[in-house]
């Protein structure tokens, strides 16, 4: 029992008094080996085993196709397609935002990137259509969350090596429950835009937007291509991502000629600093992880669990919150790395399918993109919108309860999560 107490002891200090999650994650891990006097070799090699795997190169591949495709004028495309799209109607320009979130997801993966992309051309046109500034970086932030969700998902590919899952059908699990929270953003921002009074876009032209479309064919193609090639069998997740990268630079400097050397430099900056970051995460997370599991801390949950209440819908509450809880001061790559080898084996036992239970992971660590006072999409929308983080957090709040249920919703009903792995028979 001494081992626990020093790891979640020396955790929670550290993190405390500002230490960096990494630093707080591999010291308290060192720190177990050291009272122990054993060898912590062989925890050095756990952890590199866990960043030495094929699946993972999709991850530094992914980050660099969704940083070219600003450069290389993709994300400007989708984002004009998705403003016709919408066209007058109340909320018009924020139903935009969130379908360039999911057109954007479908391609880069990732949260902050979407939010970043969207919100530079998205934020601007919404508060000189009348929005309320703080609105506009709320719904930004919130449907940015969809590029976690909506797959190709980076936290789906940490999840899938995590736990020894297929991420091609990580993937197809994770359409539906995107769908479905775009859906619910939606709802929430027709709601509130009609009370407002806010509105779309001018009335279009005839044809204004079979033209976007003709000139957006490239950008609209990329999920196309990537998701196709990984369904069809074609190529695997991490195939896709080296793809998806190519199918960008060819793109950018052949098709639209806007990526150029500047726009490069800068993305393989970003790439490098953002890869780096995540790897030193998982690298140490993967220790922190060994330890709970040498420990048996899975199955003491699951025991206190199971003494607390053996209802599975009571159960999966308890677990919602306390992900979202979680997520409110944790990374999402951290958050993943350290909760799965605890609750995935106590979720198992009680039936829950592995997929299922990563997706609904997936969609909690979606909601603390936009709760403070970690929600990374929350910082970058209130430095693009120029307002404080209070003021969007607000805003933000319908956003957020919309969120959760649809997650309830995915918890109690698997099926909704399950039906297009199943169907495409895996």
């Amino acid at each position: 029992m001494t081992a626990p107490i020093i790891l979640f002891g020396m955790f929670f200090f550290l993190l405390l008094i500002g230490a960096p999650i990494v630093v707080a994650l591999g010291a308290s891990a060192l720190s177990v080996y050291l009272a122990a006097g054993d060898d912590f070799v062989s925890l050095v090699q756990t952890a590199w085993n866990a960043v030495d795997s094929f699946p993972i190169m999709a991850l530094p591949a992914f980050i660099l196709s969704g940083a070219l495709m600003q450069s290389a004028g993709i994300s400007r495309r989708l984002v004009h397609i998705a403003e016709l799209m919408a066209g007058p109607m109340a909320g018009g320009l924020g139903f935009s935002a969130i379908l360039a979130s999911m057109f954007f997801g479908a391609i880069s993966g990732s949260g902050p990137a979407t939010t970043a992309a969207v919100g530079m051309l998205m934020i601007p046109a919404m508060v000189d259509r009348g929005y309320n500034r703080s609105y506009s970086a709320a719904l930004t932030a919130s449907s940015g969350g969809l590029g976690v969700v909506i797959p190709p998902s980076i936290p789906m590919v940490i999840y899938g090596v995590t736990a020894s899952e297929s991420i091609t059908k990580l993937f197809l699990a994770g359409i539906l429950p995107g769908i479905m929270l775009a859906g619910g953003l939606m709802i929430a921002n027709y709601t509130i835009s009609k009370k407002k009074g806010y509105t779309g876009s001018p009335e279009r032209k005839p044809g204004e937007l079979r033209k976007a479309c003709r000139e957006g064919i490239w950008a609209i193609l990329a999920p196309v291509v990537i998701l196709g090639g990984i369904y069809s069998g074609l190529f695997t997740p991490t195939e896709a991502a080296v793809v998806s990268v190519f199918y960008t630079l060819f793109v950018g400097i052949f098709i639209h000629k806007e990526l150029k050397l500047d726009g490069f430099k800068e993305s393989l900056n970003s790439t490098t600093w953002l890869t780096g970051r995540v790897l030193i995460i998982m690298f140490t997370a993967t220790a922190f992880g060994r330890i709970l599991v040498e420990n048996d801390i899975p199955g003491m949950i699951a025991a206190g669990l199971l003494d607390l209440t053996n209802s599975l819908p009571l159960i999966w509450v308890i677990v919602i919150a306390f992900l979202i809880f979680v997520g409110m001061f944790l990374e999402t790559l951290a958050t993943i790395m350290i909760v799965t080898p605890v609750l995935l084996p106590v979720m198992v036992s009680l039936g829950v399918d592995p997929i299922h239970f990563g997706v609904v992971l997936v969609c909690c660590c979606e909601i603390g993109f936009s709760t403070p006072p970690l929600g990374e999409n929350m910082f970058i929308g209130s430095s693009i919108a120029k307002v404080s983080i209070e003021e969007i957090s607000v805003k933000a709040l319908p956003f957020v309860l919309v969120e959760i249920l649809v997650v309830m919703l995915l918890a109690f009903f698997p099926d909704l999560t399950l039906w297009l792995p199943n169907l495409f028979g895996y």
